[in-house]
């Protein structure tokens, strides 16, 4: 149950704006209303949300220090420079890893790549992979979706005559590395237009600079690493507007009619051939396989998956990954199960707190952001979930809607050996003996900035219709609104006085859910429903009592009309 439902109507500006809107778009006022929410406000605006275009993407050399890092990387290639390509070992740091290489590799063959192992290396530039790069004349590193904080090993890599170009999106400290270039589109002063970009899609603005400067017009070769974009920015749960929103849907486009040979190998093992994949497909079957490589054994696999040509190794590297997802699965429930009964077991941890830190040191590391994340999901507070890596208490944290933990986390930066992150996710590592001071500041900085509303869970709702709205063109413009993410969610319904048909049932291995069929006032049109763990509300429904409902709509798969819909109930309400 979500608890809170906020619904703002349209004030008398964004009324007359949606006016506008409505007019355009054959007078449907539901679509216009969900445009106005997503700041879509003329009917040109509408045009290009509804078809991106690559031509829309934003010029890379807007992006400050660009022109330094195509100049310097022309100069490489013109000497004959090795270049080593590196990067993060999850997902958004694999496929941009990819990315980088796979483009550069049509172009120049003295190249090569790097994933540091999170065991022996940990996250970052580590020192072992200069040493490397040195001991293998390796004269420019372009690193990707970190490398933002790295002062101490750029500046080591600097004296042993190894350039650095950093593409990261991750939120830089008052000191920078000094590197050759910087690109990051949250740089202070930076003005480019579109600050959300993932690592991966800083690294596709690089390649398409490079492309710019030396006038390398086969744009296909470039558009076609959109896959590699779509993968990062769903994984890496970055807003999905703006040029975001346009490299996901081509990338999208690319993944459900060629992707690459690595993607195609776990799609296939996800058993998402023939079917549309979405951006949902991409954040729960395709990118934790991906991510598993990294968290279990090395990223470097899930970079050779997805830069091999051969088709064989594709699919041989995709059942490794695939096993690494299963041994992850079994790793997550067993560590989730004893983070509970800990909290349990240890009521202090979260009674009276508006925060939980928890502590294992046997914890595996592959494994604590999602165990954080399962944490704020259930216990709707802001979470660190720390375990011990070579001496050191090693953690991820994840936040509540609305809350930045990266402000938090930084609050106690004193304590901390190292910590990087977004708004809502944050790696940290520590002494261990600073562990108790650590929790005593973070909950006072939460408890302090949380406002009451972030600690509850809530949904937004876009739009008040009845069923009558529920129409064949709502659906299909529905179907163009995607792909769906942060920035733009799945438009969300609140339907009032809704009474079940008759022939709705409980179902459920423990008749926990509801089967609905509903219909109200407005059309003779029975809708059907599912309503997951609500089985309390079905006597009230049975009894022919109207209630409301917040809903997404979703195509019903189980019919054989391409129009047939099935509403997702995320809430029920009983009507006044």
């Amino acid at each position: 149950m979500i608890g809170k439902w906020n619904y703002l109507p349209l004030t008398p500006f964004q009324q007359q704006e949606a006016e506008t809107l409505r007019k355009h778009c054959n007078d449907n006022s539901a679509v216009a209303e969900l445009m106005i929410r997503r700041g879509i406000k003329t009917p040109h605006d509408a045009d290009r949300f509804i078809t991106p275009a690559i031509s829309d993407l934003h010029d890379p050399f807007l992006m400050p220090d660009m022109d330094k890092a195509v100049n310097r990387l022309n100069k490489a290639m013109g000497a004959k420079e090795r270049i080593m390509v590196y990067g993060d070992y999850d997902v958004d740091g694999t496929t941009a890893v990819a990315l980088v290489y796979k483009y550069l590799q049509n172009y120049y063959s003295n190249i090569e790549y790097y994933i540091p192992t999170r065991y022996e290396e940990g996250y970052g530039i580590s020192m072992k992979s200069i040493e490397y790069a040195e001991q293998n004349d390796v004269k420019l590193i372009i690193v990707l979706d970190c490398g933002i904080k790295a002062i101490k090993e750029i500046a080591y890599a600097k004296e042993r005559g190894i350039d650095f170009i950093i593409c990261d999106h991750h939120v830089p400290d008052e000191e920078i590395p000094d590197a050759v270039a910087i690109l990051n589109p949250k740089m202070p002063g930076s003005t480019y237009p579109c600050p959300h970009l993932s690592g991966c899609g800083v690294g596709f603005k690089f390649m398409q600079a490079f492309a710019l400067s030396n006038g390398l017009t086969n744009h296909n070769e470039l558009e076609s690493l959109l896959d590699l974009v779509a993968v990062s920015i769903a994984a890496d749960i970055v807003p999905i507007v703006d040029e975001n929103r346009i490299m996901a849907f081509h990338g999208l486009r690319r993944i459900n009619s060629n992707p690459n040979l690595g993607l195609r190998s776990i799609i296939r093992i996800c058993k998402l051939t023939n079917k549309e994949i979405t951006i949902s497909d991409v954040i729960f079957k395709i990118g934790p396989r991906i991510n598993a490589s990294g968290r279990m054994q090395s990223g470097m696999e899930a970079v050779e998956l997805l830069v091999t040509r051969d088709l064989h190794e594709a699919y041989e590297k995709g059942q490794n990954i695939d096993q690494y997802n299963k041994d992850r699965k079994e790793l997550d429930k067993r560590i989730t199960d004893e983070a509970n009964a800990l909290i349990e077991n240890n009521v202090n941890i979260v009674q009276g707190k508006k925060s939980i830190v928890i502590y294992n040191k046997n914890w595996h590391k592959g494994i604590i952001g999602i165990v954080a994340s399962r944490l704020t999901e259930l216990y709707y507070k802001p979470s660190v979930v720390l375990t011990l890596v070579n001496g050191m208490a090693t953690g991820s944290s994840r936040s509540v809607q609305g809350f930045d933990i990266y402000s938090a986390v930084n609050s106690a930066r004193d304590l901390l050996e190292n910590f990087g992150g977004h708004t809502y996710a944050v790696g940290l590592s520590m002494k261990e003996e600073n562990i108790p001071e650590f929790i005593q500041r973070f909950e006072d900085y939460v408890s302090t900035h949380i406002q009451p509303h972030q600690l509850s869970p809530h949904t937004d709702i876009d739009a008040v219709i009845d069923f009558s709205q529920i129409t064949p063109e709502l659906i299909a413009y529905l179907r163009k609104f995607n792909p769906y993410g942060p920035g733009n969610q799945k438009p969300v319904f609140w339907t009032k006085n809704v009474f079940d048909f008759g022939t709705s049932k409980l179902v459920g291995k423990n008749l926990e859910h509801i089967k609905l069929e509903l219909e109200d006032n407005s059309t003779s049109r029975v809708i059907n429903a599912i309503a997951f763990n609500m089985a309390k509300y079905f006597e009230h429904i049975h009894a022919h009592k109207p209630i409301d409902i917040c809903y997404t709509i979703e195509h019903n798969k189980q019919a054989n009309r391409s129009d047939a819909v099935q509403l997702m109930i995320k809430d029920i309400r009983l009507s006044e």
